[in-house]
């Protein structure tokens, strides 16, 4: 016989609360002569990027910030690519903007990340920004680790002391999440997996809070979690219908306490985290004037 179902860290709702308390942010910087723009750099027309890019502009305008959707053809090359990041940089009515991933396979993503201003890093991917995280100083922070751990404070899930368990070390969730978890203050016993990891069902049994950024259908299932833990799933694959599958298998909620819901969560929250950062951006740059 099943328990009850886990609760459901609804990523959406708390998203929804996070804007309507950045639209206050946005509306004293307005007011101070500070209006916020934000730029999406998109190249080629990779349909799920323009799919993800089209909800952080209508974000964007649900605030009143002023938003550019800038779109490159897949065809041009790194130079031409540089070029539009520096004029970005240079650019003072740019508040923050972020090159989408994944570029087209003939352009060097590491280098057009590097080329992002770490002032201007929304993304908070910049190696710069990385650096101050790992170094426990924190700055910008990305996007997705920040939602996550956002997600579970708002729903109360304790972390400090916690064996908390990330599969998968990609530099877009998994090591920047690690670094972020085990800061100062906030204190998870962390241990990360990966492809060449032989049995992940021997570490994950014995976790408090696992997380899943692998982009594996269905790789988590109920005889992997031990009950009444909370499971996060962040990577997602795409079946032969285009149908989005989450790496949570569905029999994960009759065993866990508390578990993301199959589809969207954490990306709702990823949006507002990049929102975050351009307000923080603004109000930084708020701080420094009143300061001279």
């Amino acid at each position: 016989m099943s328990g009850p179902m886990a609760c459901l860290l609804d990523g959406d709702a708390f998203a929804a609360s996070l804007r309507q308390d950045m639209a206050k942010r946005v509306h004293a910087l307005s007011l101070a002569g500070r209006p916020l723009k934000l730029v999406t750099l998109l190249v080629g027309d990779n349909p799920a990027s323009s799919a993800y890019i089209a909800r952080k502009h209508a974000d964007c305008a649900e605030l009143g910030i002023l938003s550019e959707d800038l779109r490159l053809p897949a065809i041009i090359d790194q130079q031409r690519l540089m070029a539009e990041i520096a004029r970005l940089n240079a650019d003072d009515s740019v508040t923050g903007f972020l090159v989408q991933l994944p570029l087209p396979t003939h352009l060097n993503e590491a280098e057009a990340l590097e080329a992002v201003s770490p002032a201007k890093d929304i993304d908070g991917l910049h190696p710069i920004n990385l650096g101050r995280l790992l170094a426990g100083t924190p700055g910008l922070l990305p996007c997705t680790p920040h939602a996550i751990w956002k997600l579970l404070t708002h729903h109360d899930i304790p972390l400090a002391g916690r064996h908390v368990t990330i599969i998968g070390r990609g530099a877009l969730v998994g090591r920047p999440l690690a670094m972020l978890l085990t800061l100062k203050g906030i204190d998870a016993t962390l241990t990360l997996l990966n492809s060449a990891t032989p049995d992940l069902a021997d570490f994950t049994r014995s976790a408090d809070v696992v997380i899943s950024a692998a982009g594996v259908a269905g790789l988590v299932t109920a005889s992997m979690i031990r009950p009444g833990a909370t499971v996060v799933g962040v990577g997602i694959s795409y079946g032969a219908d285009g149908e989005m599958i989450s790496d949570i298998a569905d029999d994960v909620a009759a065993t866990a306490q508390a578990v993301t819901p199959r589809h969207g969560s954490v990306g709702a929250v990823t949006r507002a985290m990049l929102l975050e950062n351009l307000i923080a951006i603004a109000e930084a740059g708020q701080a420094l004037s009143k300061g001279l």
